[in-house]
Protein backbone atom coordinates (compact mmCIF):
# COMPACT_ATOMS: atom_id res chain seq x y z
CA UNK A 1 0.00 0.00 0.00
CA UNK A 2 1.80 3.62 -0.86
CA UNK A 3 1.65 5.64 2.13
CA UNK A 4 -0.22 8.82 1.97
CA UNK A 5 1.67 10.21 4.79
CA UNK A 6 2.25 14.35 4.65
CA UNK A 7 -0.39 15.19 2.21
CA UNK A 8 -2.20 18.17 3.34
CA UNK A 9 -4.72 20.42 1.58
CA UNK A 10 -5.94 23.68 2.85
CA UNK A 11 -9.95 24.78 3.11
CA UNK A 12 -10.30 28.57 3.87
CA UNK A 13 -7.02 27.87 6.43
CA UNK A 14 -8.47 24.47 7.85
CA UNK A 15 -5.71 21.54 6.95
CA UNK A 16 -7.35 18.46 6.15
CA UNK A 17 -5.08 15.73 6.18
CA UNK A 18 -5.41 13.09 3.67
CA UNK A 19 -2.67 10.44 5.58
CA UNK A 20 -5.93 9.12 6.79
CA UNK A 21 -8.36 8.58 3.37
CA UNK A 22 -11.08 10.76 3.51
CA UNK A 23 -14.67 9.75 1.90
CA UNK A 24 -16.31 12.74 -0.29
CA UNK A 25 -20.19 12.49 -0.30
CA UNK A 26 -22.18 12.78 -3.31
CA UNK A 27 -24.77 15.44 -3.73
CA UNK A 28 -26.30 15.80 -6.60
CA UNK A 29 -28.71 18.80 -6.87
CA UNK A 30 -29.99 17.68 -10.44
CA UNK A 31 -32.91 15.26 -11.86
CA UNK A 32 -30.89 13.13 -14.23
CA UNK A 33 -27.79 11.88 -12.51
CA UNK A 34 -27.26 8.49 -13.77
CA UNK A 35 -27.92 6.53 -10.25
CA UNK A 36 -31.23 7.72 -9.46
CA UNK A 37 -30.63 7.25 -5.27
CA UNK A 38 -28.11 10.06 -5.90
CA UNK A 39 -31.21 13.03 -6.79
CA UNK A 40 -32.37 15.46 -4.31
CA UNK A 41 -34.11 18.51 -5.41
CA UNK A 42 -36.79 19.35 -2.53
CA UNK A 43 -34.88 21.57 0.30
CA UNK A 44 -35.95 18.61 2.94
CA UNK A 45 -33.90 16.18 0.44
CA UNK A 46 -31.18 18.27 0.34
CA UNK A 47 -30.81 18.78 3.75
CA UNK A 48 -31.07 15.46 4.75
CA UNK A 49 -29.02 13.81 1.87
CA UNK A 50 -26.27 16.56 3.68
CA UNK A 51 -26.74 15.70 7.41
CA UNK A 52 -26.90 11.79 6.06
CA UNK A 53 -22.73 12.20 4.50
CA UNK A 54 -21.82 13.38 7.90
CA UNK A 55 -23.24 11.03 10.20
CA UNK A 56 -21.89 8.68 8.72
CA UNK A 57 -18.58 9.75 8.46
CA UNK A 58 -18.10 11.65 4.96
CA UNK A 59 -15.47 14.73 5.33
CA UNK A 60 -16.30 16.26 2.32
CA UNK A 61 -19.88 16.88 0.70
CA UNK A 62 -19.43 17.39 -3.07
CA UNK A 63 -22.73 19.27 -4.79
CA UNK A 64 -23.47 19.00 -8.55
CA UNK A 65 -26.07 20.65 -10.28
CA UNK A 66 -24.94 19.46 -13.58
CA UNK A 67 -24.89 15.97 -14.74
CA UNK A 68 -22.21 14.42 -16.94
CA UNK A 69 -23.72 10.42 -17.78
CA UNK A 70 -23.54 9.62 -21.12
CA UNK A 71 -26.62 11.65 -23.08
CA UNK A 72 -27.57 13.88 -20.48
CA UNK A 73 -29.35 17.18 -20.90
CA UNK A 74 -26.99 20.18 -21.48
CA UNK A 75 -28.44 23.07 -18.64
CA UNK A 76 -27.03 26.45 -19.32
CA UNK A 77 -24.93 28.67 -16.88
CA UNK A 78 -28.03 30.43 -15.02
CA UNK A 79 -29.62 27.44 -14.12
CA UNK A 80 -26.50 25.72 -12.78
CA UNK A 81 -26.11 28.51 -11.19
CA UNK A 82 -29.26 28.46 -9.34
CA UNK A 83 -29.18 24.88 -8.58
CA UNK A 84 -25.83 25.43 -7.16
CA UNK A 85 -26.59 28.45 -5.07
CA UNK A 86 -29.47 26.99 -3.81
CA UNK A 87 -28.08 24.13 -2.34
CA UNK A 88 -25.13 25.48 -0.94
CA UNK A 89 -27.42 27.92 1.10
CA UNK A 90 -29.24 24.62 2.44
CA UNK A 91 -25.72 22.65 3.11
CA UNK A 92 -24.04 25.85 4.96
CA UNK A 93 -27.41 26.20 7.16
CA UNK A 94 -27.80 22.34 7.99
CA UNK A 95 -23.85 21.33 7.87
CA UNK A 96 -22.28 24.72 8.88
CA UNK A 97 -18.67 23.36 9.10
CA UNK A 98 -18.56 20.95 6.52
CA UNK A 99 -15.78 20.89 3.83
CA UNK A 100 -17.83 21.89 0.73
CA UNK A 101 -16.82 20.91 -2.98
CA UNK A 102 -18.88 21.99 -5.88
CA UNK A 103 -18.67 19.83 -8.58
CA UNK A 104 -18.60 22.28 -11.94
CA UNK A 105 -16.49 22.94 -14.79
CA UNK A 106 -17.30 26.81 -16.04
CA UNK A 107 -15.16 29.39 -14.03
CA UNK A 108 -18.20 32.21 -13.02
CA UNK A 109 -20.00 29.16 -11.51
CA UNK A 110 -17.13 28.61 -9.28
CA UNK A 111 -15.93 31.93 -8.71
CA UNK A 112 -20.06 32.59 -7.02
CA UNK A 113 -19.93 29.39 -4.77
CA UNK A 114 -16.76 30.54 -3.46
CA UNK A 115 -16.82 33.97 -3.10
CA UNK A 116 -20.86 34.25 -2.48
CA UNK A 117 -21.44 31.00 -0.38
CA UNK A 118 -17.61 29.79 1.20
CA UNK A 119 -17.25 26.93 -0.58
CA UNK A 120 -14.09 24.81 0.20
CA UNK A 121 -12.92 23.06 -3.34
CA UNK A 122 -13.56 23.18 -6.57
CA UNK A 123 -13.97 19.85 -8.48
CA UNK A 124 -13.24 20.15 -12.46
CA UNK A 125 -14.90 17.10 -14.47
CA UNK A 126 -13.57 18.91 -17.51
CA UNK A 127 -9.82 18.46 -17.38
CA UNK A 128 -9.95 22.10 -17.50
CA UNK A 129 -11.89 23.10 -20.52
CA UNK A 130 -15.04 21.37 -21.88
CA UNK A 131 -15.93 21.23 -25.64
CA UNK A 132 -18.96 18.95 -25.88
CA UNK A 133 -20.50 16.38 -23.86
CA UNK A 134 -20.47 13.12 -25.95
CA UNK A 135 -21.88 9.84 -26.06
CA UNK A 136 -18.81 8.81 -23.87
CA UNK A 137 -19.18 11.74 -21.76
CA UNK A 138 -17.40 15.67 -21.13
CA UNK A 139 -14.08 15.67 -23.62
CA UNK A 140 -11.87 18.22 -22.94
CA UNK A 141 -11.20 21.46 -24.95
CA UNK A 142 -8.11 22.63 -26.61
CA UNK A 143 -7.01 25.57 -24.92
CA UNK A 144 -3.76 26.65 -23.34
CA UNK A 145 -4.17 28.16 -20.11
CA UNK A 146 -7.44 27.00 -19.19
CA UNK A 147 -9.89 29.88 -17.87
CA UNK A 148 -11.10 27.24 -14.69
CA UNK A 149 -7.60 27.09 -13.81
CA UNK A 150 -7.04 31.38 -13.51
CA UNK A 151 -10.16 31.32 -11.49
CA UNK A 152 -9.34 28.40 -8.89
CA UNK A 153 -5.72 30.19 -8.94
CA UNK A 154 -6.92 33.36 -8.01
CA UNK A 155 -9.87 31.95 -5.62
CA UNK A 156 -7.39 30.26 -3.77
CA UNK A 157 -9.39 27.15 -2.80
CA UNK A 158 -8.35 23.26 -3.68
CA UNK A 159 -8.59 21.80 -7.20
CA UNK A 160 -9.11 18.74 -8.45
CA UNK A 161 -8.01 18.08 -11.77
CA UNK A 162 -9.90 15.21 -13.61
CA UNK A 163 -8.59 13.19 -16.69
CA UNK A 164 -10.62 12.25 -19.44
CA UNK A 165 -7.91 10.11 -21.70
CA UNK A 166 -8.31 6.77 -22.39
CA UNK A 167 -4.96 5.28 -21.32
CA UNK A 168 -2.23 5.74 -18.71
CA UNK A 169 0.41 7.32 -20.66
CA UNK A 170 -2.32 9.64 -21.97
CA UNK A 171 -3.55 10.64 -18.51
CA UNK A 172 0.20 11.22 -17.23
CA UNK A 173 1.68 13.21 -20.26
CA UNK A 174 -1.60 15.84 -19.77
CA UNK A 175 -1.33 15.54 -15.93
CA UNK A 176 2.11 16.63 -16.46
CA UNK A 177 1.32 19.81 -18.71
CA UNK A 178 -2.06 20.67 -16.76
CA UNK A 179 0.09 20.23 -13.56
CA UNK A 180 2.67 22.77 -14.54
CA UNK A 181 0.27 25.44 -16.08
CA UNK A 182 -1.22 25.35 -12.46
CA UNK A 183 2.08 25.87 -10.85
CA UNK A 184 2.65 28.53 -12.77
CA UNK A 185 -0.28 30.64 -11.71
CA UNK A 186 0.44 29.57 -8.01
CA UNK A 187 -2.08 26.70 -7.53
CA UNK A 188 -1.26 25.22 -4.02
CA UNK A 189 -3.51 22.51 -3.29
CA UNK A 190 -4.08 20.14 -6.17
CA UNK A 191 -5.83 16.80 -6.24
CA UNK A 192 -5.46 14.52 -9.38
CA UNK A 193 -8.72 12.39 -10.65
CA UNK A 194 -7.97 9.76 -13.15
CA UNK A 195 -11.36 10.13 -13.94
CA UNK A 196 -12.75 6.15 -14.14
CA UNK A 197 -15.74 6.34 -16.66
CA UNK A 198 -14.55 9.62 -18.84
CA UNK A 199 -13.73 8.97 -22.29
CA UNK A 200 -12.90 5.28 -21.60
CA UNK A 201 -13.59 1.44 -22.47
CA UNK A 202 -14.24 -0.96 -20.06
CA UNK A 203 -10.91 -2.17 -20.76
CA UNK A 204 -9.35 0.91 -20.11
CA UNK A 205 -10.71 1.74 -16.95
CA UNK A 206 -9.58 -1.46 -15.42
CA UNK A 207 -6.10 -1.34 -17.39
CA UNK A 208 -5.95 2.79 -15.84
CA UNK A 209 -7.19 1.16 -11.72
CA UNK A 210 -4.37 -1.87 -12.34
CA UNK A 211 -1.92 0.79 -12.57
CA UNK A 212 -3.13 3.39 -10.52
CA UNK A 213 -0.38 3.49 -7.73
CA UNK A 214 1.96 4.91 -11.08
CA UNK A 215 0.17 8.53 -11.01
CA UNK A 216 1.46 8.95 -7.63
CA UNK A 217 4.92 10.24 -9.37
CA UNK A 218 3.13 13.29 -8.94
CA UNK A 219 3.09 13.31 -5.21
CA UNK A 220 -0.11 14.72 -5.01
CA UNK A 221 -3.08 13.49 -3.92
CA UNK A 222 -5.27 11.08 -5.45
CA UNK A 223 -9.50 11.14 -5.39
CA UNK A 224 -11.24 8.05 -7.28
CA UNK A 225 -14.57 8.52 -8.31
CA UNK A 226 -15.36 5.26 -9.22
CA UNK A 227 -19.54 4.72 -7.53
CA UNK A 228 -21.67 2.57 -9.07
CA UNK A 229 -20.60 3.46 -12.63
CA UNK A 230 -20.63 1.37 -15.48
CA UNK A 231 -17.70 0.04 -15.09
CA UNK A 232 -18.73 -1.74 -12.24
CA UNK A 233 -22.07 -2.85 -13.38
CA UNK A 234 -21.46 -3.26 -16.84
CA UNK A 235 -18.63 -6.12 -15.52
CA UNK A 236 -21.01 -7.76 -13.31
CA UNK A 237 -24.01 -7.53 -15.58
CA UNK A 238 -26.13 -5.84 -13.08
CA UNK A 239 -27.61 -2.22 -12.99
CA UNK A 240 -26.11 1.21 -10.91
CA UNK A 241 -28.37 -0.04 -8.28
CA UNK A 242 -26.51 -3.48 -7.88
CA UNK A 243 -23.52 -1.88 -7.74
CA UNK A 244 -22.50 -1.56 -4.11
CA UNK A 245 -20.77 -4.42 -3.83
CA UNK A 246 -18.79 -4.12 -6.46
CA UNK A 247 -18.11 -0.35 -6.02
CA UNK A 248 -16.52 -1.32 -2.22
CA UNK A 249 -14.38 -3.51 -3.93
CA UNK A 250 -12.92 -0.71 -6.64
CA UNK A 251 -12.53 1.77 -3.55
CA UNK A 252 -10.10 -1.16 -1.77
CA UNK A 253 -8.23 -2.01 -4.72
CA UNK A 254 -7.73 2.09 -5.14
CA UNK A 255 -7.04 2.88 -1.40
CA UNK A 256 -4.19 0.04 -1.77
CA UNK A 257 -2.63 1.75 -4.48
CA UNK A 258 -2.68 5.35 -3.00
CA UNK A 259 -6.07 6.80 -2.66
CA UNK A 260 -5.93 10.00 -0.88
CA UNK A 261 -10.24 10.61 -1.38
CA UNK A 262 -12.92 8.44 -2.21
CA UNK A 263 -16.20 10.11 -3.90
CA UNK A 264 -19.66 8.31 -3.44
CA UNK A 265 -22.63 7.75 -3.26
CA UNK A 266 -22.30 5.09 -0.65
CA UNK A 267 -20.44 7.18 2.45
CA UNK A 268 -20.64 4.54 5.69
CA UNK A 269 -19.56 1.83 3.36
CA UNK A 270 -16.32 3.65 1.84
CA UNK A 271 -15.67 4.95 5.20
CA UNK A 272 -15.84 1.58 6.34
CA UNK A 273 -13.61 0.00 3.61
CA UNK A 274 -10.93 3.20 4.36
CA UNK A 275 -10.67 1.83 7.87
CA UNK A 276 -10.44 -1.38 7.44
CA UNK A 277 -7.66 -0.74 4.81
CA UNK A 278 -6.08 1.85 6.58
CA UNK A 279 -5.83 -0.67 9.68
CA UNK A 280 -4.99 -3.38 7.69
CA UNK A 281 -1.54 -1.70 6.55
CA UNK A 282 -0.12 1.12 8.55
Amino acid sequence: MKSNVGYTINVHGRLLDLSHPQVMGILNSTPDSFYAGSRVQTEREIAERARQIVEQGGSIIDIGAFSTRPGADEIDKKEERLRISRALSIVRKECPDAVISVDTFRPDVARMAVEEYGADIINDVSEGGVSTIADKGIEAADESVPEIFKTVSHLRVPYILMSVRANLHDTLMTFSKKVQQLRDLGQKDIILDPGFGFGKTLEENYQLLDSLEKLNVFDLPLLVGASRKRMIYQLLGTTADEALNGTTVVNTIALMKGASILRVHDVREAVEAAKIVKRSFK
